[in-house]
Order: C-alpha cells, then structure tokens, then sequence
C-alpha cells in the first residue's frame, strides 16, 4: 500500500479479503471484539459492508475499571451498523486469578484481560460458526505493541496492512463515529492507560518514522535524523521493532531434519 492510499480503492480491496476468506472457509460470518476504539470500528464496518450485517457479531468485553467511555462509544458503533451484539463481563475470570492489581502485576494483568477477551471471541466464533476478526494495524504490529495471543489472535485481519493514520482516514470514510475517531487511542487496559503515553511518542510521529524505516528502507541514522527525527525518537521505535519481532511470526520449532508441514496436502489418484 503506498504512503498516500487511496481509501476507497483500499476499502474496495479488504471487502474482496474478507469475502473471499468468509466464502473458503464455509463459515456463517465473523465475530469481533468492539472496544469502542477506532481499529475495531474500522474492522466491523468493513465486514458489514462486505458481507452484511446479519453476518456480523460484535462482543462487549468490559472489565470492572473499563471507562464508560469504550462502553458508550462500541454500543454507538453497534448501533451504527446495526449489528447483533452480546456483552460479556470478564471481571469474575480475570479477578479469580488476579485478587488485587497494582503496580506491581499491572501490565501482566493487562495482558490477562487481552487474553481472556480474545478467548472468549474464540468461543463464541466456535459456538457460532464463524471467523474471528481482527483489528490490529500495521503501526501496532511493527512496534509489537500487542498481547501475543491476546488481541493479536484472529482469523483473518482487514487492517494489518494499514497505519494508524490510515485508519483513521477509512473510518472516516465508513462513517464511524466521530467521538470513536477522535478519542486518545487505548487499549483501556487500566484506568487512564493511553497508548502514546505508553509508546513516549504520537501516533502521527510514529507512523512518519516506520514509513522511512519499513517502507522506505531508510536505516541511516544520518538520514532519519536529516528528516526531522532526533536520535531518542528513532532508538525508541526502532528497538520496539526489533525487540518485539517474535510477536511477528510463530514459535521456533527445534529443527531436526524433517520436512516443513505443507499447508495443504492434496491427493491424488
């Protein structure tokens, strides 16, 4: 995808993917957790408009401390493309393991809840015969800023190829709600938890380095300095690429000799 999309020719291109896959795989639709973020609003509406909406079904997944901001921003959404819903309190699953959290178990569980979501997404895919589908963009997947098995799981992804800010622009384009676009990105994992405070740098500054670094293929220092970034900037992103890049691809497997599983195997007469 190039740095300056076009938005329709992309939306145009994720409806096929996500027809496609659904056809293939001979399943009844997707499910999505909605977060009341923009990435998943983004994911929805892209299934709604490629396959309808009576084939997609969206999942409230909120915890005790989750802001009433998400909660009020996904019903809105749900509203919006008037999509079959269910809410679900993952409170009694997470507390049962974690009986208090505090700054010392904070981000475990945080990932916790991430895992616990996406578990539940799974099941109900399983209950309900269909795909589970993801949200994650091309700016979180570079960074790895992600729970690994957790909100990085999924069937099929219709956003991984876009930026943050490309995301913004489609949902913009698809109508979603101009209170789920304008919001501070967040996972909403504790009260107060933003990404760009997490991160140390704004999704816009972030997006403009990754397109020189992955993009662009640009990995002087001179050159990424020359361009506006200072040194600080580039080793933040730049070592959240690197230190994250097992999120990116599967386990190792210890090798000893035999041939790699074939992702088909057809047979023959």
């Amino acid at each position: 995808m190039p740095n300056n999309i076009d938005t329709n020719q992309a939306i145009t291109t994720i409806k096929r993917f996500l027809t496609g896959n659904l056809l293939q795989s001979g399943l009844n639709g997707f499910v999505i957790g909605v977060s009341g973020g923009v990435d998943s609003a983004v994911s929805a509406s892209l299934a709604v408009e490629a396959v309808g909406k009576e084939k997609v079904l969206g999942l409230m997944l909120p915890y005790r401390t989750s802001s009433d901001s998400s909660i009020t921003d996904a019903l809105k959404l749900i509203e919006k493309l008037g999509i079959e819903h269910r809410r679900i309190d993952i409170s009694p699953m997470v507390d049962a393991y974690f009986p208090a959290i505090d700054d010392s178990n904070r981000l475990r569980a945080g990932n916790k809840m991430a895992r616990e979501r996406m578990s539940i997404v799974f099941d109900v895919a399983a209950e309900t015969g269909r795909l589970v589908l993801g949200s994650g963009n091309r700016t979180e997947i570079c960074l790895g800023y992600t729970t690994w098995y957790g909100d990085s799981a999924c069937s099929v992804n219709p956003v991984g190829e876009l930026y943050k800010k490309e995301i913004r622009l489609l949902a913009k384009a698809l109508g979603v709600p101009d209170s789920i676009i304008a919001k501070a990105p967040s996972a909403d994992l504790w009260q107060g938890q933003t990404d760009e405070g997490e991160l140390g740098l704004t999704y816009e500054r972030i997006d403009q380095l990754l397109e020189l670094l992955i993009d662009s293929g640009e990995t002087s220092m001179s050159a990424l300095t020359s361009s506006g970034f200072d040194q600080t900037e580039i080793s933040r992103v730049v070592s959240l690429i690197n230190l994250n890049s097992f999120k990116r691809k599967m386990p190792p497997i210890a090798p000893l000799g035999r041939k790699a599983v074939p992702e088909l195997v057809p047979l023959k007469d």
